[in-house]
């Protein structure tokens, strides 16, 4: 389902801090800390806290913007009871300075609402495009696109 796998681009979706070589306040550190506080809030099923990394002017490969985003992200949350991601970087790079892009391995599973209390998970592999773009000093998710791996 398309609207499924948009739960998480973030999560970009989505993501672990992998160790970054150099200064902790450099463009890599600030990306992959970016993509690791989207993780921690989308596993706490906090739209607000996943959304708040986007920029004003997002807009996703399938047309979505903050507020269509939004909308799906709470219906995922409410469908699944439980989240927990599994992220990779596979390719950061800065091609302007201000710009960055990434590739991002996302494995997401989940408990759904009606099986709170069974052994029902549904796992995806997710890889997740993102453009990134720093407003006011801050990183922001500007764009992403996402497909079904493997």
């Amino acid at each position: 389902m398309q609207h499924a796998r948009l739960r998480f681009w973030f999560v970009t979706a989505a993501l672990s801090v992998l160790c970054a070589c150099g200064d902790d306040d450099s463009p890599e550190q600030r990306v992959r800390e970016l993509i690791a506080q989207v993780e921690v809030a989308a596993e706490a099923r906090d739209t607000s806290e996943v959304t708040q990394w986007l920029s004003p002017a997002y807009r996703d490969a399938h047309g979505n913007d903050i507020d269509e985003v939004k909308r799906l992200l709470r219906g995922y949350f409410i469908a699944n009871q439980s989240i927990r991601l599994l992220t990779r970087v596979e390719e950061l790079t800065f091609p302007n300075p201000g710009e960055a892009r990434a590739k991002v391995l996302v494995g997401m599973v989940s408990r759904e609402a009606d099986a709170a209390n069974a052994w029902e998970l549904a796992a995806d592999l997710n890889e997740f495009e993102i453009a990134l773009a720093e407003e006011d000093g801050e990183w922001r998710v500007t764009w992403a696109r996402w497909r079904r791996s493997g």
